[in-house]
């Protein structure tokens, strides 16, 4: 490995660690301090283009990094201490985990000469983040922790996950001169193109079928306008999995919505009528729905996910690469009146959305919240949904037009709301953030509200108030359990808002929902508008 000079060299294992990670563009932390993690908070301090941002709960902290990358593709670092801070990460780590998120966890160890049975909050973190992460280890010596450092980088760009390292308090504060440290280099590009004759057999399963449909997944949320030239140039129809939701706007006329529990009933017909899913970056999760018996033509960069569903020809590739590989080879269609039933289905689910939507209701309807949402969000906003029924209500019902939005996946977490907005904001200054969650998940995590505040990053955390977990109580009822343990006593969320520093509007009446949407838009401030909103569906 050759050894490189290091412009501004420090003085210390931890100096050099993060004039390290900012050499590589990762300067945004965050975390809480603590004894075993002094030395790396200090020279996070001291590293002017680093900033450190300090949350109330761990989790918080790992959900945001997470979040994050899935909205950017850059990565941030969780900074904790040993212990308890090391494992209160884990569920924010697990999202990124599940989710196949870059993040990178430096975490704080007691010092080496009290490592051992007794040590205060010392626990064997290798093993503790082994299941969670595709790179794990301790720097037990100073000269290999930047090799180690660059190394866990590499693991977490190019396995697209988690990479930890714990760090001795001790050893973070050994001298280190960074002329001589040794590391890995950072790759400037990780994507995978397929091979031509790959390419020509998707193509050729492609033009031998007669009512192809094309699956965008998350996989796909970086290739929006190749997976749009590929449905014109074979007059395909798209249907889109839940976190995909937005890859293109709802308008557009080849866009027949989600498919799955949430999904458009004609998305639904067109999956089932077709002879072959053109999958391009979908882990067929069994929320999304596909029939098995479906062959599908499927492109991903991870070969694991090759062969989950039956394949006519698997492609191993990035979609942004391969899919406009394959249109070039693909036989150009004429419209077989694919576009005009579209249109019209769509044109029927509108009004049908638009009848749900109760404008006089009391308690608000959440479809009406959703309605109003739509209509109100600017259509470069960044939203961050929350698990629970809001996230229901936002993927059958928010029409979404250009906006971005991040969730918990594979997980399903609640709490990743509000997280991922500070996340979202630090990422988007200019951009407007727009949380949307439920009282149960926001809950969770309403400490780091505050941590909006402190930081000044308004962003709009809109809360359907129902006092229920809505969702649970619905899984109760469907599995013929009476409704147990989900009533929920809250606070006032807007007086809330208040005593942190930020801004509260409470909304009873449906009247009033637009009005306070687009004042709290309109703050510089942190903003939480409380809606009170009905647990019940359509009962």
């Amino acid at each position: 490995m050759k050894k490189t000079t290091f412009e501004g060299a420090a003085t210390t294992v931890a100096d050099v660690m993060v004039a390290e990670l900012e050499a590589w563009g990762v300067n945004l932390y965050f975390g809480m301090p603590g004894a075993s993690a002094l030395p790396l908070v200090d020279a996070v301090r001291r590293n002017r283009n680093s900033r450190y941002i300090v949350v109330r709960h761990e989790q918080t902290a790992a959900l945001a990094a997470s979040a994050y990358n899935k909205l950017t593709g850059k990565m941030a670092v969780c900074l904790t201490i040993a212990g308890p801070g090391a494992t209160n990460l884990a569920t924010g780590l697990y999202d990124a985990k599940e989710d196949h998120a870059s993040v990178l966890s430096l975490n704080g160890q007691v010092q080496t000469q009290y490592a051992g049975p007794g040590g205060i909050q010392e626990i064997d973190q290798d093993a503790f983040f082994r299941p969670i992460t595709v790179f794990n280890n301790t720097v037990a010596d100073p000269t290999t922790a930047v090799k180690l450092l660059t190394r866990a980088l590499r693991y977490a760009a190019v396995a697209r996950g988690v990479a930890q390292l714990s760090l001795p308090n001790d050893i973070q504060r050994e001298p280190l001169d960074a002329t001589y440290c040794e590391r890995e280099t950072c790759l400037p590009e990780v994507g995978v193109a397929p091979t031509d004759e790959t390419v020509a057999a998707a193509a050729e399963a492609i033009d031998g079928a007669a009512r192809p449909v094309i699956l965008a997944g998350f996989g796909a949320m970086r290739a929006a306008g190749p997976v749009l030239d590929l449905a014109e140039t074979i007059q395909a129809p798209i249907v889109t999995t839940f976190r995909a939701k937005g890859i293109l706007p709802d308008e557009n006329e080849w866009v027949a919505g989600l498919h799955g529990q949430l999904g458009t009933p004609h998305a639904l017909t067109l999956v089932l009528k077709s002879d072959l899913v053109i999958a391009c970056g979908a882990s067929f999760s069994d929320l999304t729905g596909i029939p098995p018996e479906k062959p599908a033509v499927h492109i991903d960069i991870d070969p694991l996910q090759l062969g989950k569903h039956p394949l006519a020809v698997g492609v191993w590739g990035d979609c942004a690469i391969a899919i406009p590989r394959i249109r070039e080879r693909v036989r150009p269609r004429d419209d077989s009146g694919t576009r005009q039933w579209l249109a019209k289905k769509k044109q029927e689910w509108r009004d049908r959305l638009d009848r749900e939507a109760d404008p006089a209701a009391v308690p608000i309807r959440p479809p009406y919240i959703m309605k109003v949402l739509s209509e109100t969000l600017p259509e470069d906003a960044v939203i961050s949904l929350d698990v629970g029924e809001n996230q229901w209500w936002f993927g059958r019902n928010f029409r979404m037009k250009r906006q971005r939005f991040a969730m918990s996946g594979y997980l399903g977490t609640m709490g990743f709301g509000l997280p991922g907005a500070i996340a979202a904001k630090l990422a988007y200054p200019e951009k407007s953030v727009v949380c949307i969650t439920g009282d149960g998940g926001f809950a969770m995590v309403m400490a780091d509200f505050t941590t909006a505040v402190k930081y000044d990053l308004p962003i709009v955390v809109a809360v359907l108030n129902n006092h229920d977990l809505a969702m649970i109580r619905e899984e109760q009822r469907e599995a013929d359990y009476p409704p147990f343990g989900t009533d929920l006593t809250n606070p006032d969320f807007a007086t809330y808002a208040e005593a942190c520093g930020g801004a509260g509007i409470r909304v009873t009446r449906p009247g009033d929902l637009r009005d306070a949407v687009l004042r709290a838009l309109a703050m510089d401030k942190p903003v939480i508008v409380d809606i009170e909103t009905d647990p019940k569906r359509f009962q």
